[in-house]
C-alpha cells in the first residue's frame, strides 16, 4: 500500500471525524442555551409552537442543513473535483465553528449551525466518493470503512472535548469553548487537503487522462498497468453516462426503493440521534449532573466506537440479517428498560447500562448495515440515485426525531422511549418478514431476488 493512498484517505477520513464531532458536540451545550435562549423561545412560541418546539428547532438547524448539503454538493463534486469540494465542507465547518461560538442570538446560532449542517451533508456523500475513487479493488471496502469508523470516532471526540472543556472553568462561556474547538481540525482538514492527490476517476471524466496516469502511478498501481487502469476507468464512466437518463422512480425499481425508504426511516426511529443530540440531558434527566452527566457520555461513546469496530469486522461473515436481528432485539430490551427506569424513577446506572445496550445494539446492527445493504440492493445503473435516496429519508427522519424529542419527553420522560421502542418492534418484524439478506449475493441474482426486470 502506498504512503501517497493511506495518507489520503486518512486524511479524507478527517471528513468523516468532522461530521461525527459536528453532529455530538452540540450535545454538552443544548442545556445551557435552553435556559439562555428562553425569552427569545417564549417570545416566538406567541406566534407558533411552544419553547420546546424552537429549542428542538435550532438543535435539529444542522440536520436540516445536512438534508440540504446530502442533495447539493454531488453536482459541484463533478464539476470542480472531489478534492475541492471536501475543502468546501472543511470551509464550512470552520465558519460554523467560529461562528456558533461567536453567535449573539438564537438565530444566528441557529444559523451558524445550519452551515455545518451543509459541511456534514456534503461531507456524507464526498468523502466516502472520494476514497473509493482513489483506492484500488482489493482495498476499496476497509478503507471506505475508514471513513465511517472516524464518524463515530468523532462523535466519541466530540464527547471527550465537551468534558474536558466543562473541568476547565470558562462558566458562561463554557458553551461558546464547546462548539467552537471545533474550528481546530475543521482548519487542520482543509489545510491537509492540498497535500491530496485529485480523484483519478475525475481526472479521466474531465479529459485529463495523463494527470490521472501519474495520480494512479502516485496511489501505488504498477507503471505497466496505469493505461490499463485508465481504460478501465474510461470504460466504465461511458457505461455508468448511458444509464443517466433512466428513470429511477419506476416500478421495476420498486422494491428496492421501499427497502431503503424502510431501513433508513427505522435507523432514525431508533432515537438514535435524539440519543446523541441529547446525551447529557438524558444524563440528568437520570439524576446525573454536570461533569458528571458527560462523563457517561463518553461512556456512551467509547462502546459506540468498539461496538463499531467489531460490527465491520464481522459483517461479511454473519451477514446484514443477522447483524440487525441482534441490534433490534438490543433495541427493544434497552428502550424499554429505559423508559420502566424513568416511569418507575429507577435511574441511575440503569439508565447508563440501558445507554450502553443501546449504542451497542445499534452499532453493531443498523449502524453498521444500513449503507452497506442500500448500496447493495440497487443495480450499478442507479446505485448513485438509490444512496442520495436512502441518504436523503435518513436526514429527514433524523432532523424530525431532533426536533420532536425536546416536546415529548418535557411531557413523558418515559413515553418518549415507549415510542422508539415501538418502533423497534416493527423493525424487527420488518428485518424477519421483509429484508433480504444480500452478503454474497451476485448482482444478477440480486435483481432477480428483487424483481428488478426490463418485462
Amino acid at each position: 500500500m502506498s504512503r501517497t493512498l493511506v495518507s489520503a484517505a486518512l486524511i479524507a477520513a478527517l471528513g468523516g471525524l468532522l461530521f461525527g464531532f459536528d453532529t455530538a458536540v452540540i450535545s454538552g451545550a443544548e442545556g445551557t442555551l435552553r435556559v439562555l435562549f428562553a425569552d427569545t423561545y417564549a417570545q416566538w412560541s406567541l406566534t407558533l409552537g411552544s419553547p420546546a418546539f424552537w429549542h428542538g428547532v435550532l438543535v435539529a438547524s444542522a440536520l436540516a442543513g445536512t438534508v440540504v448539503g446530502s442533495l447539493v454538493f454531488a453536482k459541484p463534486a463533478d464539476r470542480y473535483g472531489r478534492r475541492v469540494t471536501l475543502m468546501l465542507m472543511g470551509l464550512l465547518y470552520l465558519v460554523s465553528a467560529l461562528g456558533s461560538a461567536a453567535a449573539w442570538d438564537a438565530l444566528s446560532f441557529t444559523l451558524f449551525r445550519f452551515i455545518g449542517g451543509l459541511g456534514v451533508g456534503g461531507s456524507s456523500v464526498i468523502a466516502p466518493m472520494y476514497v473509493a475513487e482513489i483506492a484500488p479493488a482489493r482495498l476499496r471496502g476497509r478503507l471506505v470503512a475508514m471513513v465511517q469508523l472516524n464518524i463515530v470516532l468523532g462523535i466519541l471526540v466530540a464527547y471527550l472535548s465537551n468534558y474536558v472543556i466543562a473541568q476547565l472553568g470558562f462558566a458562561e462561556a463554557e458553551w461558546r469553548w464547546m462548539v467552537g474547538i471545533e474550528a481546530v481540525p475543521a482548519a487542520a482538514f482543509t489545510l491537509l487537503l492540498f497535500t491530496n492527490p485529485r480523484s483519478p476517476r475525475w481526472l479521466i471524466a474531465s479529459g485529463r487522462d495523463r494527470e490521472a496516469a501519474g495520480v494512479l502511478e502516485r496511489l501505488g498501481t504498477r507503471k505497466a498497468a496505469v493505461e490499463r487502469e485508465v481504460a478501465a476507468i474510461r470504460a466504465s464512466l461511458a457505461a455508468a453516462g448511458q444509464h443517466l437518463t433512466e428513470r429511477f422512480f419506476q416500478k421495476k425499481y420498486l422494491k428496492p426503493i421501499l427497502l431503503a425508504v424502510a431501513i433508513a426511516a427505522f435507523n432514525q426511529l431508533s432515537g438514535i440521534n435524539a440519543i446523541i443530540y441529547y446525551t447529557r440531558r438524558i444524563f440528568e434527566m437520570a439524576g446525573y449532573a454536570g461533569t458528571s452527566a458527560l462523563l457517561q457520555a463518553v461512556i456512551i461513546g467509547g462502546i459506540n466506537l468498539v461496538a463499531t469496530a467489531i460490527a465491520l469486522s464481522v459483517i461479511d461473515h454473519f451477514g446484514r440479517r443477522k447483524l440487525m436481528i441482534v441490534g433490534s432485539i438490543g433495541y427493544i430490551l434497552s428502550l424499554s428498560a429505559t423508559a420502566w427506569a424513568f416511569s418507575t424513577e429507577t435511574t441511575g446506572p440503569v439508565i447508563l447500562f440501558c445507554m450502553i445496550v443501546f449504542i451497542a445494539s445499534h452499532a453493531f446492527g443498523q449502524g453498521a448495515v444500513i449503507w452497506v445493504f442500500i448500496g447493495e440492493i440497487f443495480p450499478n445503473s442507479v446505485r448513485a440515485r438509490g444512496q442520495s435516496l436512502g441518504s436523503f429519508v435518513h436526514w429527514i427522519m433524523a432532523a424530525l426525531i431532533s426536533l420532536t424529542f425536546p416536546m415529548i419527553a418535557e411531557v413523558s420522560s418515559s413515553g418518549i422511549f415507549v415510542f422508539y421502542a415501538g418502533c423497534m418492534v416493527v423493525q424487527l418484524i420488518w428485518v424477519l418478514t421483509v429484508m433480504p439478506e444480500t452478503k454474497g449475493v451476485p448482482l444478477e441474482e440480486m435483481e432477480q431476488k428483487l424483481g428488478i426486470t426490463d418485462t
